[in-house]
């Protein structure tokens, strides 16, 4: 099919949720895909740090394949060996406690809520402004964004939303507080790192009152700054994270990861899903994570981000840059939507625009120095107008 024909059937058949470019891809490898014409574009974005890996990592292709050639779905009324070994090493690598696995990211925070207003019935979840996490209700909830919240308004009672300051978040932290819920580094406003001083504050507060200590690590894990986990650089750990994009290798699935505090909250019945640690999706999670827990990828991710960080602060009209390893922003003044569309369709660049001057920057963590140049002539070229 013609690209004019995909946006006639997405006119006629589709719900008008996304805005997307004029562009089809038909095939990945590594930090690189193809259009339907064969044009060659470098992916600085991995699907909104999804292909962390790379498209098409052989590694999670062979896992992939191999399973869905055995077994697809069962339901968790049964056993599978997939499911029972991801949750085995996420419990490992992170908290030490147990595993809620799901089908999305928006799904984790949902069970995180579920979770800790289980373990405090009627408390509050606290938030801060510029934090997102997720489209279903009770993630909206906690999602204190006005043009995001007002259409589907009222949202699920019990929310609080206060700025990321450690003197504010103190404050609404109180013995009616269930939890506290926040992005390491906060990906979809624009990279902006929560400051260490603010995260132990709100370890100390949760403590204090008895509330749990969530982090959404559902953009900033699986290795994307440098660390399996964000939280592991910070030397601030939480009584559970959310975890999702990367963690199926390109392949949908999340995940609620506990320490031993709320590791027995939940009981059968409590929450749920169908396809919730199939098999597929479990053995392209566990290549994934055994690509991406090599200290030598890791320790190449924290080079490559200063590379990268570096090179992006010498380009034109660009006025500051921010973020951890390869989840970098840069701020501009001049029209980032502009730049990005310029950068795609001109440059063959896939990056992002977070707001009116934010490009958002998340390349795959394989991605070598020759391509972070590359990135940066092209990213320039497309500054430059």
């Amino acid at each position: 099919m013609s690209l004019t024909e995909l946006q006639e059937i997405e006119a006629a058949s589709l719900t008008a949720n996304y805005a997307r470019f004029p562009v089809e891809f038909v095939r990945g490898e590594g930090a690189w895909l193809w259009d339907a014409e064969g044009q060659e574009y470098l992916d600085f974005l991995c699907g909104i740090s999804v292909t962390n890996v790379g498209h098409c990592h052989p590694r999670v292709v062979e896992a992939v394949c191999e399973q869905a050639g055995r077994l697809m779905h069962v339901s968790n009324l049964f056993y599978t060996e997939p499911a029972m070994r991801l949750a085995q090493r996420l419990s490992q690598g992170g908290l030490g406690g147990k595993v809620y696995l799901c089908n999305s990211g928006a799904e984790a925070v949902e069970a995180a809520i579920k979770l800790a207003r289980k373990a405090r019935p009627g408390g509050d979840i606290v938030s801060v402004y510029n934090a997102f996490h997720g489209r279903t209700y009770g993630a909206l909830s906690a999602t204190p964004q006005e043009s995001k919240q007002a259409p589907f308004a009222p949202l699920v009672p019990g929310f609080r939303a206060v700025v990321p300051e450690p003197e504010a978040l103190h404050a609404a932290i109180d013995a009616h507080t269930a939890a506290v819920l926040l992005e390491p580094i906060q990906g979809e406003s624009g990279v902006n790192v929560l400051s260490e001083e603010l995260l132990r504050v709100a370890r100390a507060a949760c403590d204090e009152h008895g509330a749990a200590l969530i982090f959404d690590e559902i953009q900033s894990g699986m290795g994307r700054t440098g660390s399996l986990w964000a939280y592991q650089q910070i030397g601030v750990q939480p009584d559970a994270f959310t975890a999702a994009k990367a963690l199926g290798g390109g392949l949908p699935i999340g995940a609620l990861v506990t320490g031993e505090r709320l590791a027995g909250v939940f009981a059968p019945g409590d929450h749920g899903s169908t396809f919730a640690g199939g098999p597929v999706i479990c053995a392209g999670a566990l290549a994934a994570l055994d690509i991406t827990e090599d200290p030598v990828l890791l320790a190449r991710v924290r080079d490559l981000g200063l590379r990268l960080a570096a090179g992006l602060e010498g380009l034109a009209h660009v006025r500051s840059v921010r973020g951890r390893g390869l989840m970098l922003a840069c701020e501009l003044d001049i029209s980032a939507p502009e730049v990005v569309r310029r950068a795609l369709l001109e440059q063959r660049l896939i990056v992002n625009a977070t707001g009116p001057t934010t490009v958002r920057l998340l390349p795959p963590l394989i991605v070598g120095e020759a391509e972070v140049d590359e990135a940066l002539t092209r990213l320039g070229a497309a500054l430059a107008g």
